[in-house]
C-alpha cells in the first residue's frame, strides 16, 4: 500500500470516528494532507500516475515546516490555543515520515562517503555532500548530516 493510500484509508477511518475534538482535528489533518498532495501532483502534472512515496513525503515536510513557522508565530502572538491545535497537527503529520537516522548511523554513512572519494578537508564538503544526501533523503535532516560532514572533514 502506498503512502498515499494509507493517508486515505486512515481520512476514511476518522471520518468514521470524528465524534470528539481529537477526532475532527485528526479528519482535519487528513484531509489538507490529501489536499496538498493533489496540489502537488496537479502542479507537477502526474494527476493519473500519483505522487511516490518519496514526493508524498516530501509534501509532508513542507506541511511540517510549515507548522513549526505557526508555532512559533501563534506564541509570539499569545495565542495558546492555536499552538496547542497546531501541536496536534504537527504530531499527526510525523507519523507519516519514516524513522530518522541517529546521528551514529549518519556518521557511518559519511564515513564510508569520505573514505571512497578520499576526502581530505573542508574544500571536499560539496562533494562529500552530494554523495551522502541521496542516501539519507528523507531520513535525516540536512543540517544535522551538515554538520557530521564537517565533524569528520575536521572543520
Amino acid at each position: 500500500m502506498s503512502l498515499r493510500e494509507e493517508i486515505v484509508r486512515q481520512m476514511n477511518e476518522a471520518a468514521k470516528a470524528a465524534k470528539d475534538e481529537a477526532g475532527r482535528q485528526r479528519l482535519e489533518t487528513l484531509r489538507n494532507v490529501l489536499a496538498q498532495v493533489k496540489n502537488k501532483e496537479i502542479a507537477l502534472i502526474k494527476r493519473s500516475e500519483g505522487l511516490s512515496d518519496e514526493e508524498v513525503i516530501s509534501v509532508v515536510r513542507t506541511m511540517i515546516k510549515q507548522c513549526f513557522e505557526s508555532i512559533e508565530m501563534f506564541k509570539k502572538g499569545g495565542r495558546n490555543d492555536l499552538v496547542d491545535k497546531t501541536e496536534a497537527e504537527l504530531k499527526i503529520l510525523k507519523s507519516f515520515l519514516p524513522p530518522e537516522l541517529s546521528r551514529d548511523e549518519i556518521k557511518g554513512i559519511v564515513s564510508e562517503v569520505v573514505k571512497s572519494l578520499n576526502a581530505s578537508g573542508p574544500k571536499d564538503m560539496g562533494r562529500v555532500m552530494k554523495e551522502v544526501m541521496p542516501k539519507v533523503a528523507g531520513k535525516a535532516d540536512g543540517k544535522l548530516v551538515n554538520e557530521v560532514v564537517r565533524e569528520l572533514l575536521g572543520q
